[in-house]
């Protein structure tokens, strides 16, 4: 994570020296950053899995997304106000140097497992070490490495489960958080810095909504509801809720309207975040990280094609109302798949059977 951050906020802040210099060292700072940012989601799990119990997981991801969909919120707010001050290339030089001074922090305040923390009570360990059911195994697999089955992973469908989500997950989130400020732009004709806000809306909604979804997943662990089915209701209002909101978003006529279907869209897919995310560490707790790295490789490329795919398809049929509908389909589409495939129970991997 640390290596990650290092090299994402260096490369951010080059990103002007970059663009200044040519065509291709900007692209090369930019897929510096892309493959720096493709650390910090594995990782999260990673840690969260050797860190919190199952009955706490949720929670914990539900916290730790919640920042992630504020720094969305942060971002889109105060890139016009730098934009305006320090020119295009002020978002830039900030979120670099931010970048290194939250390192400061991180490297000072954190370890890989809970009994190398310095600073860490005994209480708390012993806490941990009873209720992390798999901690042992988890932690030596984690430590002595070695080559994941990346074979056998793939043969299994719970595995395509939460591939197929993560797939859909970054196909809507980056669709959303890229377009939707060009979206209240032309279909709404509001200046670019007005629509910054109404996108930023939305993200604000996610950090709340997410947190009360990890909530309410540990409530029903910790009375009885099982894992699976747990993450399969948290799963279908993350992508059923988003399809429904956008079928309605197609049918605004006024930029507010649209604003609160966008928000209500959002917001329920922070639910998602308590279906396949968390559910990459009950599946394969001691591959955890590896699998959402094969994951996210997945919804990477979902997201470029729906990120590039949404310019080819507006521009093909003049309105966006078109590829809302179609994410609206795919959103339904994959909540089925993961319902009829995911579970919440450890997944044996030593055999390819399906």
């Amino acid at each position: 994570m640390a290596w990650g951050v290092a090299l994402w906020s260096l490369a951010t802040f080059l990103t002007p020296w970059a663009a200044d210099t040519s065509l291709w060292a900007l692209l090369a700072a930019r897929a510096m950053v892309g493959v720096a940012e493709g650390v910090a989601l594995p990782c999260m799990n990673n840690m969260v899995a050797r860190w919190f119990p199952p009955t706490e997981r949720s929670r914990a991801v539900g916290i730790a997304m919640a920042g992630f969909q504020l720094g969305n919120v942060v971002g889109l707010m105060l890139s016009p106000i730098l934009m305006s001050q320090g020119g295009i290339y002020g978002p830039f030089v900030i979120f670099g140097l931010s970048g290194f001074l939250w390192l400061l922090v991180w490297l000072s305040a954190t370890s890989s497992v809970p009994d190398r923390h310095p600073q860490i009570t005994k209480s708390e360990l012993e806490y941990i070490k009873q209720k992390q059911q798999t901690s042992t195994r988890v932690n030596k697999q984690y430590i002595t490495g070695g080559i994941p089955p990346f074979g056998r992973l793939l043969s299994k469908m719970p595995t395509w489960a939460v591939i197929v989500a993560n797939s859909m997950h970054s196909w809507g989130f980056f669709v959303i958080l890229s377009w939707m400020p060009i979206y209240f732009n032309t279909v709404y004709h509001v200046n670019l810095k007005q629509a910054a806000w109404f996108s930023a809306v939305p993200w604000s909604m996610m950090a709340f909504t997410g947190y009360l979804a990890g909530f309410w997943s540990d409530l029903l662990i910790r009375r009885g509801t099982s894992i699976t089915l747990t993450r399969k209701i948290m799963q279908s209002i993350g992508f059923i809720g988003p399809g429904i909101a956008l079928i309605g978003l197609t049918t605004a006529k006024q930029p507010l309207v649209a604003s609160a279907w966008l928000s209500l869209a959002v917001g329920l897919k922070s639910f998602s975040h308590l279906g396949f995310l968390i559910n990459l560490q009950e599946i394969a707790p001691e591959y955890s990280g590896v699998l959402h790295g094969m994951c996210l490789t997945a919804g990477t490329l979902a997201a470029i094609v729906g990120t590039v795919g949404a310019g080819f398809f507006v521009e093909l049929l003049g309105s966006f109302q078109g590829f809302i509908l179609l994410t609206a389909i795919l959103y339904l589409l994959s909540a089925l798949f993961y319902n009829i495939y995911a579970t919440g129970e450890r997944v044996d991997f030593d055999t390819t059977a399906a």
